[in-house]
C-alpha cells in the first residue's frame, strides 16, 4: 500500500484518477471493512487505484485542542501504525493522510471538492457513509457531493449503516465496548481481537526486580513495553493477552501473557517514558531464544526494537495503585495466576492470518 502524507506530497505525484473513500477509520471496524470491500470492487471495475483518505489528528482532537476542552477529544481505538496496517490488510492500494489543521478546518465544502477531491486526488468515484459531513462547519453533505459529482464527472455512492446482531457498527460503539472492558463485544464489532502493535521500547527496568527472589520468578516480571501514541486510549486496565512477533519463527504460536495498558499509577511520574501511555506486557512463557538471552544478559535484548502485536483478549480489572513494591509484586503475581486460569478455561485465540 502506498502512503502519501499531506497535500504537498500528494501534488508531487503524477496526476491520476482514483476511487476513494474518506473517513477517520479509527479501529477499521467491520463497517469500515464492508465499505472498503465495496470501494475496492468499484476501483477494479474502473481500473483505478482504491484510495482511503484519512486525517491525523482526528478532527475532534483538533477542535478539542482549539477550544481547550480535552474532554471533547474522542478516545483513540488504534494508533496510526495499526490503522495503516488494517487498511493495507483490507487491500487498499493507497492511503492519503491529510494533516487536520487550521487550513483544512477552514476549507469550505465546495473548496474541499474542487481542491482536494478533484484537483489533488483526481476523484473518479467517491464512496461515503450515510452520516458523512465535510467542509468548514460540516456544511457539506451527500446531496452537495452528489451534485458536484454530476457536474465534475465523478460518481458518488453512499453506503448505509452496517449492523452486527442488531447493533450499528461504529467507532463509537467500539469505544463503548472497550471502555466497559467488554473485549468480546469489541472483537465482534472489529471482526478481530482488539490489538496494539509497535516497537518494543525501554522502560524503567523495574520488572526484572519484582519477584526476582521467588524461586519460580528468576527473571522477575519483565515486560515488553509499547508506546500508545495518543494520550487517551479507548481501553485501559489489566488484560489477558497473547503476543505475536517475539518469536521470529513463521509458525510460532502466540505467547500467553498479562498486560497493563495505561499510565502505571504505582510508578513515579518522571520515569523514562515521561508518564506516557504504555502497554506493558509480561509473557507467561518466553521463547527459548529469548530465555537464553535472559539467562546471560541483564535485559531481554532480543526483544528491544522488535515489532510485536499484542491482542487484548479479556479484561481482569482497572489499573490499581500499590503502596509498595511488595504489594505491586503480589498484585502482578495474582494477575498472572488469573491469566493462566483464563487460558486454562478458554485456550488461546486462533491465530489471525498475517
Amino acid at each position: 500500500m502506498k502512503i502519501l502524507y499531506g497535500m504537498y506530497n500528494l501534488r508531487r505525484q503524477p496526476r491520476s484518477a482514483r476511487a476513494l473513500t474518506i473517513g477517520n477509520f479509527d479501529g477499521v471496524h467491520r463497517g469500515h471493512q464492508a465499505m472498503l470491500a465495496l470501494l475496492i470492487n468499484e476501483a477494479r471495475h474502473r481500473g483505478v487505484p482504491a484510495c482511503a483518505v484519512t486525517f491525523e489528528p482526528h478532527p475532534r482532537d483538533f477542535f478539542a485542542a482549539r477550544l481547550r476542552r480535552p474532554e471533547l477529544a474522542p478516545a483513540r481505538i488504534a494508533t496510526l501504525r495499526d490503522k495503516l496496517a488494517e487498511l493495507r490488510r483490507c487491500g487498499v492500494d493507497e492511503c492519503v493522510i491529510l494533516p487536520f489543521d487550521e487550513a483544512l478546518a477552514s476549507l469550505s465544502a465546495q473548496a474541499f471538492i474542487d481542491e482536494v477531491l478533484v484537483g489533488a486526488l483526481g476523484a473518479r468515484y467517491v464512496l461515503v457513509g450515510d452520516d458523512f459531513r465535510f467542509g468548514a462547519q460540516r456544511r457539506g453533505d451527500y446531496a452537495l457531493l452528489d451534485a458536484a459529482g454530476a457536474a465534475r464527472g465523478f460518481d458518488v455512492a453512499r453506503m448505509m449503516s452496517y449492523e452486527v446482531h442488531g447493533v450499528r457498527v461504529s467507532s463509537s460503539e467500539v469505544r463503548a465496548a472497550l471502555a466497559t472492558g467488554d473485549m468480546a463485544q469489541a472483537a465482534a464489532l472489529l471482526g478481530r481481537p482488539f490489538a496494539i502493535s509497535g516497537h518494543v521500547v525501554h522502560g524503567r527496568k523495574l520488572g526484572r526486580a519484582l519477584g526476582a527472589s521467588a524461586p519460580d520468578r528468576a527473571d522477575g516480571f519483565r515486560t515488553l513495553n509499547l508506546r500508545f501514541d495518543h494520550w487517551k486510549p479507548a481501553a485501559s486496565g489489566i488484560f489477558v493477552v497473547q503476543v505475536y512477533g517475539l518469536d521470529p519463527a513463521p509458525d510460532a504460536p502466540p505467547l500467553p501473557g498479562v498486560a497493563n495498558l495505561g499510565i502505571r499509577p504505582s510508578l513515579d511520574p518522571d520515569d523514562v517514558n515521561g508518564g506516557r501511555v504504555l502497554l506493558e506486557t509480561h509473557c507467561l512463557q518466553w521463547p527459548e531464544r529469548v530465555q537464553r538471552a535472559l539467562a546471560h544478559a541483564p535485559t531481554p535484548g532480543e526483544a528491544y526494537g522488535r515489532i510485536i502485536r499484542v491482542e487484548l483478549l479479556h479484561k481482569l480489572h482497572d489499573e490499581r495503585r500499590y503502596d509498595s513494591l511488595e504489594a505491586l509484586t503480589a498484585g502482578i503475581a495474582q494477575d498472572c495466576a488469573d491469566a493462566r486460569a483464563w487460558f486454562a478455561a478458554h485456550g488461546p485465540t486462533p491465530a489471525r492470518p498475517s
